[in-house]
C-alpha cells in the first residue's frame, strides 16, 4: 500500500497550500478543487473513516470545520458553503476529510455531478489558500 499522502502532508514531507495548521488538524486546498477555495480537512491522526476518529477528537474537528466554512465564504465571497465527508465508497484518499466547498447561487453544481475547476497555476492557488487564512 502507499504511503498517504494526507499523512505526508501533515508531516510536511509533501507539498500543500496550507489553509489552517494546528496540532491536531489540518487545512489544505483540494488539488482537484470543484470551486475555487474547495478546501480539505484532515486530522494528522491517520484514521481512514469517520467511526474511526476517537470521540475525545469529535468536537475540535468540527469546530475547525465551522470555523473553515466562515473563512472560506468569506474569503471568497460565496453565497455558502457545500460539506461533505465520505466514508469509503467514493473516498479518493483513505484518511478521513471533510470537504469544505464554496457555493453560489447557479455555480453549476448539481446533484452529484462535480465538474472540477482546476487553479490556473502553483500562484493561483497559493493567492486563494492566502485569503483562506487571513479570514481565519
Amino acid at each position: 500500500m502507499p504511503p498517504c499522502i494526507f499523512c505526508q502532508i501533515a508531516s510536511g514531507r509533501a507539498p500543500a497550500h496550507l489553509v489552517l495548521d494546528e496540532p491536531d488538524r489540518l487545512a489544505f486546498l483540494d488539488t482537484r478543487p470543484l470551486f475555487s477555495g474547495h478546501v480539505l480537512l484532515v486530522p494528522r491522526l491517520h484514521v481512514e473513516t469517520f467511526p474511526e476518529l476517537p470521540a475525545e477528537a469529535l468536537g475540535p474537528y468540527f469546530a475547525a470545520a465551522q470555523r473553515l466554512v466562515k473563512a472560506v465564504e468569506k474569503a471568497r465571497g460565496a453565497d455558502g458553503t457545500f460539506v461533505a465527508m465520505n466514508n469509503k465508497v467514493s473516498q479518493s484518499v483513505p484518511h478521513l476529510h471533510v470537504h469544505i466547498v464554496p457555493r453560489r447561487f447557479k455555480d453549476g453544481m448539481r446533484g452529484f455531478f462535480w465538474p472540477r475547476n482546476p487553479y490556473a497555476d502553483e500562484q493561483e492557488a497559493a493567492a486563494v489558500a492566502a485569503s483562506i487564512r487571513a479570514a481565519l
